[in-house]
Order: C-alpha cells, then sequence, then structure tokens
C-alpha cells in the first residue's frame, strides 16, 4: 500500500520546525509533540536508513534500536533531494519547490539535477550555479537561518564537497560548515559544535548506509556490516554528548531492491508522446508532447500494469503527495504525469543513465520501505 506523506504532522519536513519551538524560536510551532529541555541538539542524518530496514536489523543495531523513536514520513517523491529540502526549509516539496532528482525547470531544454546543480544529458556546458541561483530558486528562510537569526550557534557537519554546493546554498545555508575527513574527525566535529554557545543546533551528515545500499543492495551482507559501522557512529556520539545536550537520529528515505526493470531507452511503445523523463527508477516524471498526456497515460498503464500507478498532474497534486499546497511555480516542474511504483519494478534508463540503471537498491516511491523513516531520540 502507498502512504500518503504525513505533512504537517509526522514527516520530515516537521522536524526542525518542532526542535526550533523547543529550543524558543519565536513563530515555530511544535508539529511532533516532541518532548523538550534540550539547549543543545544534534540531528544525526543516515541517508538510506529506512524505519522498516532498521526494525527488521535490530540485533545490528542495538544502540539505535534501543532508543525511544517512532516513525516519520519522508516527502514525496523519497529520495535525498526531496528530503534534504524539506529538512532544511520546514515545508513540503510543493512549497520548497525541489520535486525529483531529475526535474524540468521551465527556460532550460534539459532536466535538472538538484544533487549536482547541473544540467541533466548531452549540450553545452552551462554554470548553473550563475544562471540559476540556489539563494533566488528557493528564496524561502532555512530553519537553520531562522536558528541563526534567534541567537542559536548553528553547525552543518557533513562531507567537504557539500560544502558551497547549490543544495547547500538552496536549503541548507545560514550554518557554520564542518568538513569531516574520517569517523573521529565527524565525531569531533559535532561534538565542538555542539558546545558553541547557550543554545546550540547541529546537523550532522552520513552518506555510506545510502551509497553501499545503492551499489551493493539493502539486503547484502555489506549493508548490514556498514549498518553496524553507523549504529556504533550514532552511540559513540551519544557518549560525547554535553549533558545539556539530545541526540536525534533519522533519515531521508529507506529502500528497496528491484526485482525487474523496465528499459525505458529500449522500449518504443513508452516513448510516444514522451518530450522529457524526469525523476528516477521508483518515482518518473513524464514529461510530454502538447496533447499527449491522455494516450501516454493510458500506454504506460497498460504496459506497466497493476506494479505502477500513472497519475496526472492535477491528480497526484490533489492526492497531496508533493503536500497541501503546491505553489504554482512549482506545479510546472511536476511531470505532465507521475508515474510511482508499487512493486519491487523500476523504470530505468540504461542509455540516458547507465549508472543509475545498473544500482540494485533504490528509492523515490511511496511503499512503508522508502518512505518511513526512523525518529529516535537519546538524551544522556
Amino acid at each position: 500500500m502507498f502512504i500518503t506523506p504525513h505533512y504537517g504532522t509526522g514527516s520530515l519536513a516537521d522536524l526542525f520546525p518542532s526542535l526550533l519551538a523547543g529550543l524558543g524560536v519565536p513563530g515555530e510551532v511544535d508539529r511532533l509533540g516532541l518532548e523538550h529541555g534540550a539547549d543543545r541538539i544534534c540531528v544525526l542524518l543516515i541517508d538510506g536508513l529506512g524505519a522498516d530496514a532498521l526494525a527488521a536489523n535490530s540485533a545490528v543495531a542495538p544502540f539505535l534500536s534501543s532508543l525511544p523513536q517512532r516513525a516519520l514520513t519522508a516527502g514525496f517523491p523519497s529520495t535525498t533531494t526531496v528530503s534534504l529540502s524539506s529538512l532544511g526549509v520546514g515545508v513540503p516539496p510543493g512549497e520548497h519547490g525541489i520535486v525529483g532528482y531529475l526535474m524540468h525547470v521551465p527556460g532550460y531544454d534539459r532536466l535538472v539535477n538538484p544533487l549536482t546543480w547541473r544540467l541533466h544529458g548531452a549540450g553545452p556546458k552551462i554554470d548553473l550555479l550563475r544562471d540559476l541561483v540556489p539563494e533566488q530558486f528557493q528564496p524561502a528562510s532555512t530553519v537553520f537561518e531562522r536558528a541563526a537569526a534567534d541567537g542559536i550557534a548553528v553547525a552543518q557537519v557533513a562531507p567537504h564537497l557539500q560544502a558551497g554546493s547549490g543544495l547547500t546554498r538552496a536549503v541548507l545555508r545560514g550554518c557554520e560548515f564542518r568538513p569531516y575527513v574520517s569517523f573521529g574527525d565527524f565525531i569531533d566535529g559535532v561534538a565542538t559544535a555542539l558546545r558553541t554557545g547557550p543554545r546550540s543546533l547541529v546537523y550532522a551528515y552520513h552518506g555510506n548506509l545510502d551509497t553501499t545500499g545503492h551499489v551493493r543492495g539493502p539486503s547484502s551482507y555489506a549493508w548490514l556490516l556498514e549498518l553496524a559501522h553507523v549504529d556504533r557512529l550514532a552511540a559513540t556520539i551519544a557518549e560525547h554528548l554535553p549533558p545539556d545536550a539530545a541526540l536525534i537520529v533519522t533519515a531521508d528515505h529507506g529502500m528497496v531492491e528491484l526485482a525487474d526493470r523496465v528499459d525505458y531507452d529500449k522500449t518504443d511503445t513508452l516513448q510516444d508522446g514522451v518530450h522529457r523523463l524526469g525523476g528516477e527508477p521508483r518515482a518518473r516524471h513524464v514529461y510530454t508532447v502538447d496533447g499527449a498526456t491522455a494516450d501516454v497515460a493510458a500506454t504506460w498503464r497498460e504496459y506497466l500494469g497493476a506494479d505502477f500507478d500513472v497519475v496526472p498532474r492535477a491528480e497526484v497534486i490533489e492526492r497531496g503527495w508533493f503536500g497541501p499546497t503546491v505553489a504554482p511555480h512549482v506545479a510546472s516542474r511536476i511531470g505532465d504525469l507521475v508515474v510511482a511504483a508499487r512493486g519491487l519494478r523500476g523504470v530505468v534508463r540504461t542509455g540516458a543513465e547507465p549508472l543509475e540503471s545498473m544500482l540494485i537498491g533504490h528509492h523515490g516511491s511511496l511503499t512503508s520501505a522508502e518512505i518511513n523513516v526512523p525518529l529516535a531520540t537519546f538524551r544522556p
């Protein structure tokens, strides 16, 4: 069954506004009903750690599994760019405007990849950081800017390549950026940042579990070993927390392994009437030729069968997949059709997306394994 994101009451977008409310930031509301009292908070985001996978492998992650926790929903699509944007701005995708891994932005003849802040596919090289200025593309204040404005010391501990990236500037700006180079450096960066100022908020990102799941699969022994490594990381951070601090562990999405792949690039039937194909294998944005949407929808439904929902843009918005509100300029970025996977299949592109098509683990859809993420809390 599909799970519609619990925007406003239990989604990833609600986490930081709820924490800011607990830190006393004016205008913020605790949407999650969190227990407050900590003056220093570290949010550790483990990329790719679904709540279902954590529950199924509790013996591998004894520390995380021992913590009081509940499940939040990621947004749609359940993918890193969308989730980090929801986390960093504190609003659903329909408001912050990052609606997929590859998405159409009016004015550009190629799809935009928000993760790399580049145009996808062959064509003239364009400096998107200059032409599609991140702070203008997503102008709303981030949760970190709002926290800093209230005097909270805010830091981000993340890989160096994320410093100054388009996505960071668009949805995670307002932090002191602390790059890390090792396990120990990661922990030291968190511990040091937490002790800055009378109130502190640290966002720490760890991505190796997601990479392992993509390449080896989320049921592989390599993934389980990486989960154990992540568990030790979280436990060690907990050991180094100041006494007035809290550690909150969450994730941006879960993951599934594909049992079957539909290759769009080798299926002429699916290409008829399609102008561009965005998104990713588990959640595709289909941008159609003018006047062809209904025919494309009928063709895709017949070809793909019950394992996929093929939904027109207006209906997707009505279902609330992108949030209760979808701004007009954001609606234009959503596919004329949105194709979400129900089973364990995906629509790949071996020609245009060879690397992505080779991966074992995928995410993006609304299944429990992909959209449910943990919210685990530790207090000294």
